[in-house]
């Protein structure tokens, strides 16, 4: 490119980074945050369906188990105590983490991350 047309290019440029600062617009740095889900209504019978319990062991076995252990201990996280936890507790590490857990929001399903709360709940998970 020639040094005219770069210079024109950049008149370019300078003219509509100005137009953008005189539309009084602010000028958005940062990506914006997501939206987060509300939390899921657990219907009666949910936790209890074999189906969504079956659908919770899967996600686990092939991914929970890795850091909790097969049936939440041993494993290299901390101990889980599914009887003094609520659905929505659970729902919601499971969803947005804590501490050194991560958040599985972005790789699973919201039907998977309610599944795993039915496993977790389950007589079937023992830990």
């Amino acid at each position: 490119m020639h040094s005219r047309d770069q210079r024109i290019v950049w008149r370019g440029v300078v003219a509509l980074a100005a137009a953008l600062a005189a539309s009084g617009a602010p000028a958005q740095t940062t990506a914006p945050a997501p939206a987060e889900e509300p939390p899921p209504k657990f219907e009666p019978g949910y936790l209890s369906d074999a189906a969504n319990v079956d659908a919770g062991k899967t996600v686990w076995q092939e991914q929970c188990r890795h850091c909790h252990g097969n049936s939440a201990y041993p494993g290299k996280a901390p101990k889980l105590k599914p009887g003094s936890y609520t659905p929505d507790f659970i729902y919601d590490r499971v969803t947005y983490g804590f501490k050194a857990m991560p958040p599985w929001k972005a790789v699973f399903s919201l039907q998977q991350r309610m599944a795993v709360v039915a496993y977790i709940k389950s007589d079937s998970f023992s830990p």
